[in-house]
């Protein structure tokens, strides 16, 4: 399959950058991690693990939603300007592109240094006698009596095959020739290891759980000849829509488990399948499910089926040495060092702005801890969309209210695939008394707002934290995400109407230093843009440094043209999908857009606006999406405090100047690693980790 010149040119010529086009380009450069000679092995291995991962995801809900279009005839277009069977060609035709490139690093480049690293992937085949014995004891103590052949005949119905577990479809017939050949699939378990494991000097084998079934299939086909023996992998359609309900409680909550089920049984988008695959099976299987060959995706021999079974390898305890050492985390950068280890005291002199990984989650923690122990803490209100698997945060709830404080927990239970541990987390609370809210009907609350409400002698005083990263202890130490400490009475008020909004039937007219989504996030984002193009027009100082996720919301991209047209500098960090074409003549020459994949997954969302010298800088939960404006609760925070202002600057200036992580997004949508130009490598993953108060600036702007 090939793309034709007049596709090509149909979508270099649109102004807009497909947003699933744009996510590939985005998978690239992680895989592009893995060919770093100056990582290790086994980072390497972490890089294209993730690469697996993502990969999976994005057929499930992107390709998932595109063949809801197909399936049930709906129509759209996609930005780059193509119709949605079309479209699919084209998405197919890179998919299989990075597929081919993932197999050719994976297969050149790294399992040729499994040896020297004491790894080694092999077949049973391969084993010394005294290992194939360890392996038929395990087969037959513990994955024998787990298996299944489930056969399809005239008189059985065609199995459930389950999402992205691998399956065996084997084609057997009877020594009489009564009976005709027979069709069975047998589904490894999920709860199997990806790898059965062997201890040599020196060297651990890792042996594919599919070759220790393959190696005995016989047991399971006791006196039946084995004609073909054929290995696959079907990823289904994970995208799903709630209806809306007025019992929230009861038919929403249900609602919910039965659509993760779907998840595991829906329409499949594709089937990956190992080289020598039946011909006359492959047949059957695409004239079942309706799939074309661009569907498929073939594994040669040697190969492995699924990429995210490397974390088997990368996470084992034999390896722990040789993964990289964390840096040591520190306190944030404005906390006082005096010693002084009352944070209700200190937030009552200062903002404090949290820098992840950089800055340990303890301190935030310690104050949630801290709040659930204290007398004169009154309430607690906090919104989750992602947690830890094991939460100090919950914990830390679960005491509050045991100790009689209101505890409100506002749980986003539609966070995509975090929705299982989301409701088990909320019953628990709800079960020790917490007031507890499953989500807001038809959209997904993604703010990440606490706020703790104190008596301090005849007063009460409100303590805030406002991020743009989840509650989840283990990705902070993951993800890069700020967050703000304070107890400003205005940011208090904000925060109160917008729980009370969120929670309840208040509609607020105004917030001083939030904004909010999905009211008018867009407006006001789009309304201080057009000021830097004003700016720009009356020969003012202007310019615009966004650092976000993700880019998609055209009417945003518009105004972003239509800013670089009237002379604004835009500077644009976008770790993920960017929907604006950049560096183009007479739309967008003024704008450079920047991408940072590295040791961390860049998470972290500021908004700068030049302002002619009295810069606004926001930060916050959101995306410059379509559904981060129209279908998501969103907040962004003003930063008022100017220290903390500062250090906000620093971070983008520090982004912008970094030549170890950085890609440049070319006009054509293709990234190109950023060029040091002869300067010293400057790598922002281990700098914030050096930085002192001292280094900030005393009036940041960015030219």
């Amino acid at each position: 399959m090939t793309v034709t010149d007049q596709t090509k040119e149909l979508i270099f010529n649109s102004k807009l950058i497909s947003r699933d086009l744009s996510w590939l380009k985005f998978n690239h450069r992680v895989l592009d991690q893995a060919r770093h000679m100056d990582r290790t092995l086994l980072e390497r291995l972490k890089f294209t693990a993730i690469t697996g991962s993502n990969l999976d995801e994005f057929f499930m809900i992107r390709v998932g939603s595109l063949y809801n279009y197909i399936d049930y005839g709906k129509q759209r277009v996609d930005y780059s300007g193509l119709r949605e069977r079309p479209f699919k060609k084209l998405l197919y035709h890179y998919t299989h592109e990075f597929t081919d490139e993932q197999r050719s690093l994976y297969n050149d480049q790294l399992a040729p240094e499994y040896e020297k690293n004491g790894i080694m992937i092999a077949s049973v085949k391969d084993l010394n006698d005294e290992e194939k014995k360890m392996v038929k004891a395990y087969f037959k103590k513990t994955v024998f009596p787990m298996l299944t052949p489930m056969v399809y005949d005239n008189y059985h119905p065609f199995p459930l095959l389950m999402n992205l577990l691998q399956i065996f479809a084997v084609i057997t017939k009877s020594k009489s020739k009564a009976v005709k050949k027979k069709l069975s699939f047998i589904q490894i378990p999920q709860n199997l290891p990806k790898f059965f494991e062997i201890e040599r000097e020196n060297m651990m084998v890792f042996v594919p759980i599919s070759e220790v079934i393959k190696a005995h299939m016989n047991k399971l086909f006791r006196n039946i000849e084995i004609e073909s023996l054929s290995l696959f992998r079907l990823t289904r359609n994970g995208d799903f829509t709630l209806e809306e309900s007025d019992d929230i409680e009861a038919n929403f909550l249900e609602e919910l488990k039965q659509k993760l089920k779907t998840r595991k049984t829906g329409r499949v988008v594709r089937i990956e399948i190992q080289e020598g695959f039946d011909s006359w099976l492959k047949s059957a299987l695409m004239n079942r499910w309706d799939l074309s060959e661009e569907d498929i995706f073939e594994k040669p021999h040697g190969d492995l089926m699924d990429y995210t079974a490397l974390w088997q390898i990368v996470n084992h305890d034999e390896f722990k040495a040789s993964q990289p050492k964390p840096l040591k985390q520190s306190m944030p950068l404005l906390y006082p060092d005096d010693g002084d280890d009352d944070i209700f005291e200190v937030l009552k002199s200062r903002d404090i702005l949290m820098h992840h990984p950089y800055n340990n989650m303890d301190l935030l923690i310690d104050l949630l801890e801290k709040s659930a122990d204290d007398p004169g803490v009154l309430s607690i209100k906090l919104t989750v969309y992602r947690l830890a698997k094991n939460s100090r945060v919950v914990t830390a709830l679960l005491r509050a209210a045991e100790k009689g404080k209101h505890v409100s927990v506002l749980f986003e239970v539609k966070a995509r695939f975090d929705e299982e541990n989301n409701i088990h987390a909320a019953q628990k609370l709800q079960r020790a008394g917490c007031f507890v809210i499953y989500g807001i009907s038809n959209v997904k609350t993604h703010t990440k707002l606490l706020l703790i409400v104190r008596k301090e002698g005849n007063s009460v005083t409100r303590y805030l934290h406002m991020s743009s990263g989840n509650y989840n202890e283990v990705t902070a130490n993951l993800y890069t995400d700020i967050g703000l400490l304070t107890s400003d009475d205005t940011y208090g008020k904000d925060v109160s109407e917008f729980f009370n909004a969120i929670t309840g039937h208040s509609l607020p007219n105004i917030y001083e230093y939030l904004i909010t989504a999905p009211k008018d996030m867009r407006q006001q984002l789009i309304e201080k843009i057009r000021i830097e193009a004003e700016n720009a027009s009356q020969g003012k100082k202007s310019g615009i440094v966004i650092k976000i996720n993700s880019l998609q919301d055209k009417h945003v991209i518009r105004e972003l043209y239509k800013a670089s047209s009237a002379g604004v500098p835009i500077k644009l960090i976008v770790r993920g999908i960017c929907s604006l074409r950049p560096s183009r003549k007479d739309l967008s020459e003024n704008i450079e857009v920047f991408s940072i994949v590295g040791d961390y997954l860049e998470h972290s969302r500021l908004y700068y606006f030049h302002n002619d010298g009295d810069p606004k800088v926001y930060g916050g939960s959101a995306d410059v999406m379509v559904r981060s404006f129209d279908r998501r609760i969103e907040s962004l925070f003003l930063i008022k405090d100017e220290k903390v202002r500062a250090q906000a600057i620093n971070i983008l200036k520090f982004n912008l100047m970094d030549n170890v992580n950085s890609y440049v997004m070319n006009e054509d949508g293709s990234y190109s690693v950023k060029s040091q130009d002869g300067q010293e490598p400057f790598n922002i993953h281990k700098a914030f980790y050096d930085l002192k108060p001292e280094d900030l600036c005393d009036n940041c702007l960015i030219d």
